[in-house]
């Protein structure tokens, strides 16, 4: 083989490598995120829209390899997933009670009930969860509207998605 001829052959074997590129990452579901609505009768202090900004942060980090994660899907995308949920419950934290007395536990600690879902393209849900997120014990910072619950929320459904096994190979 000539020196053209195998630079040539090496030319078209990178192109045909460059073009498989998207479409492996296309092959990874998409992960629309909502912001999570309070239901009815509950209280919920802080923005949902910083909310689900930090969710989708964390659910990008953590779930990138089995998601593409979004707050906007095209229409043209071949496997969707729509996260959506809501605050059923929300309990104020207690410093004192948390440092004094609980020493750790969950005593004191601020935590919500959240009931979250996962539809596909077509509506059906695939997926549905109810879990309670509680204010990390030291790692106690405060989001500037949208409270010490960011992490939990992010790492609970971050973990549970990782368990539905909904990516790649998945439902």
């Amino acid at each position: 083989m000539t020196r053209r001829a195998s630079s040539i052959l090496i030319s078209l074997a990178f192109a045909v490598f460059l073009g498989l590129v998207p479409a492996c990452a296309q092959d990874k579901p998409v992960l629309v995120v909502h912001a999570f609505t309070v239901a009815s009768g509950a209280n919920f202090p802080y923005d949902m829209k910083d909310l689900r900004t930090q969710a989708i942060v964390e659910l990008k980090s953590k779930n990138g390899g089995q998601f593409n994660v979004v707050n906007e899907a095209a229409s043209s995308q071949a496997r969707v997933y729509v996260l959506d949920g809501e605050v059923t419950e929300w309990h104020k934290g207690n410093t004192a009670e948390r440092m004094l007395i609980a020493a750790g536990s969950v005593a004191g600690r601020e935590n919500a009930k959240i009931h979250y879902w996962l539809t596909d393209k077509d509506g059906k849900k695939v997926f549905e969860q109810t879990d309670t997120i509680r204010q990390l014990f030291m790692r106690n910072a405060h989001e500037r509207s949208a409270g010490t619950l960011v992490k939990p929320f992010g790492d609970k459904i971050s973990g549970r998605l990782s368990e539905a096994k909904l990516g790649n190979g998945g439902a």
